[in-house]
């Protein structure tokens, strides 16, 4: 099986890497929109070719994974149509709305490839290719023998694209959202003066998060994978929004996402809780919130 890439991210690279180490496909080549720098040393180190355009990448791959951001997702698929051809397989891991993985499916599906959606249900790091995952589409049942066969973790959600994605942006909310209100909640106290009373407080009443780790967890993953979880905020919002619901709470959740991903926050690692929250108060502070 030949496998490329658009979009050579954290998760695209962590499914090459435990894909490599079963040895069971080959990896042809990669495109992401970065054409300088990191993206295109990762994909040669990994033995893909690192290709300046989407057709290049794909038009000799068995399975097109697209991992884009969450805003580039419709049109990463559109700049492949040219290449895709029936017998391919575009699979969808992009953090998007039911609406969006719709639409993309119907494009993909006009060139006589197959579509799956598919949706990652945790962090890819350490299991990789092998992290739980949802699939849903025409394409799902059939395809369950092969991924099992490869060491996907999957379960099948149903025939209709967009059901994986929809539980996946309904409970993204809560998750990071969540990250969010702990976020702004301790960078507000900080700057009242109150960050020990209030971590305390909340200790108390809410013993099971596991305080302060769980602090230190949620500033961590915002701070590195803020601008990201922002653009999958925004495509939660047009979930919530789709159903009738609040979308604008997700959007709210989105700027906070954003403005720590902004943050210059590479040396925080080596700092306690309590004096890297204090920096991340001044660099938002400075930045106008």
């Amino acid at each position: 099986m030949r496998i490329a890439f658009i979009g050579f991210g954290e998760a695209a690279r962590a499914f090459t890497d435990s894909l490599q180490g079963r040895g069971e496909a080959e990896f042809t080549a990669a495109y992401d929109i970065k054409q300088d720098g990191p993206m295109a040393e990762a994909a040669r180190s990994r033995g893909l070719r690192f290709e300046a355009s989407v057709k290049a990448a794909i038009e000799d791959a068995d399975w097109v994974f697209a991992a884009v951001t969450a805003d580039q997702s419709l049109e990463a698929a559109k700049s492949a149509l040219s290449a895709l051809k029936p017998g391919q397989l575009y699979i969808d891991i992009n953090s998007v709305s039911p609406g969006r993985k719709k639409e993309t499916a119907e494009l993909v599906e006009a060139t006589g490839a197959a579509y799956l959606d598919m949706a990652v249900m945790a962090p890819v790091h350490p299991r990789g290719h092998a992290t739980p995952v949802l699939i849903a589409g025409r394409t799902a049942a059939d395809l369950a023998p092969t991924l099992a066969a490869h060491g996907f973790s999957f379960e099948a959600v149903g025939n209709d694209v967009g059901a994986a994605t929809a539980i996946k942006m309904v409970r993204s909310l809560f998750v990071k959202g969540l990250e969010a209100l702990t976020v702004e909640t301790m960078l507000a106290a900080r700057a009242s003066g109150c960050l020990e009373r209030v971590m305390g407080s909340l200790a108390e009443t809410f013993p099971g998060l596991g305080w302060p780790k769980n602090v230190e967890y949620m500033f961590e993953r915002t701070l590195r994978h803020g601008i990201r979880r922002a653009a999958e905020m925004r495509e939660v919002a047009k979930t919530y929004d789709e159903l009738g619901f609040v979308g604008r709470l997700a959007d709210a959740v989105a700027d906070v996402q954003e403005k720590q991903g902004k943050v210059d926050a590479k040396d925080l690692g080596r700092l306690e809780i309590g004096d890297a929250i204090a920096d991340i108060v001044e660099k938002r502070l400075a930045a106008g919130r």
